[in-house]
């Protein structure tokens, strides 16, 4: 059986305009309170790892 290969996703070439701009507009988005706060989704995740179904916290 042959082995696949796959180009990785972060070996792509980004173009750094793009990504200023997305980068800007992601932390737009969290300076206007849009972000989910680390220690909700932690709870979250450890809440899932335990098999208890959540929805995603906001």
């Amino acid at each position: 059986m042959a082995a696949h290969m796959f180009e990785a996703d972060f070996s792509i070439p980004t173009d750094p305009e793009v990504e200023a701009r997305l980068d800007a507009e992601a932390e737009a988005e969290i300076d206007a309170g849009l972000g989910v706060p680390h220690e909700k989704v932690r709870d979250w995740l450890l809440r899932l790892s335990k098999g208890q179904r959540l929805p995603f916290p906001y």
